[in-house]
C-alpha cells in the first residue's frame, strides 16, 4: 500500500473531481490521503471531504502564505476545531504550518513576525493536544529548527523536503520524518533526488502535495493523489528497491509519523 502523507484535496483545482479521484486512488492502492487545512475556511471543509472516504484522513492548521489574511482570532477558532476534533479518528495531524520566506515581502517585517507567531502559537497547541505537525519549510528549516527545539512538538513529518542532507538529520534528530513528492522524478532536481538516495530508509515518506509539485511527466499539469504509485516506483529506482518494497517501508515510516493514523488503520 501507498500513503500520501499531503494532499490538497479540497483545493479548488481539483473542480468537484475530488471524490472519484480519491476513489481511484484507493483502487492504485493508495490507503490513505492526509488532507491538511490551509485557513479558518477549511477546518470544516477538510474533515467533511475527509469523512467521505475510508482512504481519507485530514490534518488541521494554518497555512504560512495565508498567515497575512489570518486574524489573530483564527488561532482561537483552530484550538476550538482540534479540540472538537480530537474524538474523531481521521483528526491525524496539525497542519499545514511552517514557515515561507521564498517571497520577498514575506520574508521581510511585519509579515515574517506575523508568520513567525502563528507558527509559535500552533506548534504550542500541537504540544498541547499531543499532535504530529505538517511542516512547511520553504526557505525557512533553520528557523523552523530553533522553534522546534524550544517548543518540542510530539514530531511529524518535513513536507516537500528541499533543505540540506545536514537539516534533514536535524529534523529526523527530532523525531521527524523526511518527505519527498514528484520533484524526485526531475532530473534536474539533483539535490533533492541525491537527498531521497541516501538519507536511511526509515526516515522518508512520500507525498504528493497535489494539486502541487507534478512529477516530470505532468509537465505543468495538475498533480493528483493517483500518481504516488508511480512517484513511488520512481524514488525505489533511485534507491536500488522494488515499488513493493519501498512501499512497505515508506507506509510504515508514515504510521510511525502519524500515530493516530496508525491506530485508525489498525482498527479498520
Amino acid at each position: 500500500m501507498w500513503i500520501d502523507t499531503h494532499c490538497h484535496l479540497e483545493a479548488a483545482e481539483f473542480g468537484g473531481e475530488e471524490d472519484a479521484i480519491a476513489q481511484h486512488a484507493a483502487s492504485l492502492g493508495v490507503a490513505q490521503i492526509v488532507i491538511p487545512s490551509v485557513d479558518r475556511s477549511s477546518f470544516a471543509a477538510v474533515p467533511a471531504l475527509a469523512n467521505r472516504h475510508a482512504n481519507c484522513s485530514y490534518a488541521l492548521g494554518i497555512h504560512p502564505l495565508y498567515v497575512p489574511d489570518s486574524p489573530d482570532g483564527d488561532l482561537d477558532a483552530l484550538r476550538s476545531a482540534i479540540a472538537a476534533s480530537m474524538q474523531d479518528p481521521r483528526l491525524v495531524a496539525m497542519g499545514e504550518i511552517g514557515l515561507d520566506f521564498f517571497i520577498p515581502e514575506h520574508a521581510q517585517a511585519p509579515l515574517r513576525e506575523r508568520q513567525e507567531h502563528f507558527l509559535v502559537e500552533q506548534l504550542k497547541m500541537a504540544r498541547d493536544f499531543g499532535l504530529p505537525v505538517l511542516l512547511h519549510l520553504r526557505r525557512s528549516h533553520d528557523i523552523v529548527l530553533k522553534y522546534l527545539r524550544r517548543i518540542r512538538p510530539p514530531g511529524g513529518i518535513a513536507h516537500a523536503f528541499n533543505g540540506s542532507f545536514q537539516q534533514a538529520q536535524a529534523f529526523i534528530e527530532l523525531g521527524f520524518k523526511i518527505s519527498f513528492c514528484g520533484t524526485v522524478t526531475h532530473e534536474r532536481a539533483l539535490q533533492i533526488r541525491r537527498l531521497a538516495a541516501e538519507l536511511p530508509l526509515d526516515a522518508i515518506v512520500l507525498e504528493t502535495d497535489a494539486p502541487d509539485l507534478p512529477p516530470s511527466w505532468l509537465r505543468n499539469l495538475r498533480n493528483s493523489p493517483e500518481e504516488l504509485p508511480r512517484i513511488g516506483a520512481a524514488l525505489a529506482q533511485l534507491r536500488g528497491m522494488t515499488p513493493e518494497e519501498l512501499a512497505q517501508a515508506t507506509s510504515s515510516n508514515a504510521l510511525a509519523a502519524l500515530p493516530r493514523l496508525a491506530d485508525r488503520m489498525r482498527a479498520s
